[in-house]
């Protein structure tokens, strides 16, 4: 009995190593080096949807592990699935939506990521960046999510191409929510139909609001969106 229930456990192991997904580190592709985690390969057959996750200012710098201590990637490592394609980069400090830009077309060439289903998440600074990526490119990204952020009003008329997904902790002291507020009005203000909404979160702190990354609402919000590609 004992060799029996020994053989099933080795099993599972087996069975389960073959569907992990493996984070990989790539450098010198891209302006930005970033982490990878692809499907696995019966998947890849079809094109994926591709999710960008932008860090905030804590994580800036040289060190590439470092992008796993939050966001979707450490969900991921505690066991959120995710979806699809997910790529990670790093930044030395601030996001430029043109190199942000370079990686999704690395994925969709490398990768088979899917041109109609690239969306953009982040949190704090890389919540600010996920705006300004949706802002200047509001024709490439199908949906976007920023956490504890907030955007320039110079782009307000081009994130009404965009669905957004805005949230916002009210006791938050590093960014106010003032910032989300402020950039949800100008989208509105812009065009009072525009697909933008904000997740006001009651006594949410500018660190505790990461846990909306280990839950399935933001992933399963993104994918409800396609973006027509012209090619």
């Amino acid at each position: 009995m004992y060799k029996f229930y020994f053989f099933l456990c080795v099993l599972t192991m087996f069975f389960s190593s073959l569907g992990a997904q493996e984070i990989q580190a790539i450098r010198g592709e891209t302006a930005y080096p970033f982490l990878l985690k692809n499907v696995n390969s019966a998947e890849n057959l079809e094109k994926q949807p591709l999710f960008v996750f932008l860090h905030g200012r804590s994580l800036s710098g040289s060190n590439l592990d470092r992008v796993k201590r939050y966001g979707v990637l450490y969900a991921i490592n505690k066991g959120q699935e995710v979806p699809g394609i997910v790529v990670a980069p790093q930044s030395r400090g601030g996001w430029d939506p043109d190199k942000v830009i370079e990686i999704v077309d690395y994925a969709i060439e490398h990768y088979n990521a899917d041109p109609e289903r690239i969306y953009v998440c982040g949190m704090s600074m890389g919540g600010y960046g996920t705006m300004d990526v949706a802002g200047k490119y509001p024709e490439r990204i199908a949906a976007a999510v920023a956490i504890c952020g907030g955007g320039s009003s110079q782009y307000a008329v081009n994130l009404t191409q965009v669905p957004i997904w805005l949230h916002h902790g009210t006791a938050d002291r590093a960014v106010p929510i003032s910032e989300s507020r402020k950039i949800m009005n100008a989208i509105k203000k812009a065009d009072p139909d525009a697909e933008v909404s904000l997740n006001v979160i009651k006594g949410g702190t500018h660190g505790s609001v990461e846990r909306l990354f280990h839950d399935d609402a933001i992933y399963n919000w993104m994918l409800k969106f396609r973006k027509k590609h012209k090619s």
